[in-house]
């Protein structure tokens, strides 16, 4: 479980000098088992066609099943890799802001499975993510 006291304050400020501070993600909401990112489509997250790009998409998702492991290890002790991602994208969109929730749906000692689903300005659903991290001991 993610801690209460975790705020998305806190852990936006992880974000200086990265990808998601590029692409302008911002962790939105924070529960026990389940976070809220949000990232805007428009030139920096578009494809040639001008719609969001999958890969956007994708690292959005990424993001926030890789933040909500890293929240719930101890990160001196161990390392959160992504190992796996599927992505069903359902519905274009051209602008707005995209919304990913994700919920953690296996915390296991070695694996953590998260269901992420983006959806668009008007709620609609614009991709479903299942993602996969290996929770990787630290050797001293």
């Amino acid at each position: 479980m993610i801690p209460e006291h975790i705020t998305p304050e806190l852990v936006n400020q992880w974000n200086k000098n990265t990808m998601m501070e590029v692409l302008d993600m911002k962790f939105t909401e924070i529960g026990t088992e389940h976070l809220v990112a949000t990232m805007p489509v428009d030139h920096r997250t578009h494809q040639p066609m001008g719609l969001l790009h999958g890969g956007a998409t994708i690292a959005l998702a990424e993001t926030v099943g890789s933040v909500g492991s890293a929240l719930m290890v101890d990160t001196k002790k161990f390392a959160v890799v992504g190992l796996n991602m599927q992505a069903n994208h359902l519905k274009s969109i051209r602008s707005g802001l995209v919304s990913a929730t994700g919920r953690i749906i296996h915390a296991g000692k070695s694996t953590h499975i998260w269901d992420i689903t983006i959806t668009g300005p008007e709620g609609q659903v614009i991709s479903i993510c299942r993602f996969t991290n290996f929770i990787k001991a630290i050797n001293p």
